[in-house]
């Protein structure tokens, strides 16, 4: 599973970090980033959580 994130969507809220920090941080850019290449198995619930919370959708899981 993987996540990713829109960039372009992005509007820096910080609630993905904050709900799974095993996948997403803050970048310097100020934008939400995904620190992994795969979501780690313990953390698909927190990042699926993340997707559904983002509100802008700008987080896909999958």
């Amino acid at each position: 599973m993987k996540a990713y994130v829109d960039k372009d969507a992005c509007i820096s809220c910080g609630l993905c970090p904050s709900l799974c920090p095993e996948v997403f941080e803050m970048e310097d850019d100020g934008k939400a980033g995904v620190t992994t290449d795969e979501v780690p198995e313990g953390a698909i619930d927190s990042a699926q959580e993340a997707e559904q919370s983002c509100p802008v959708n700008a987080i896909s899981v999958s």
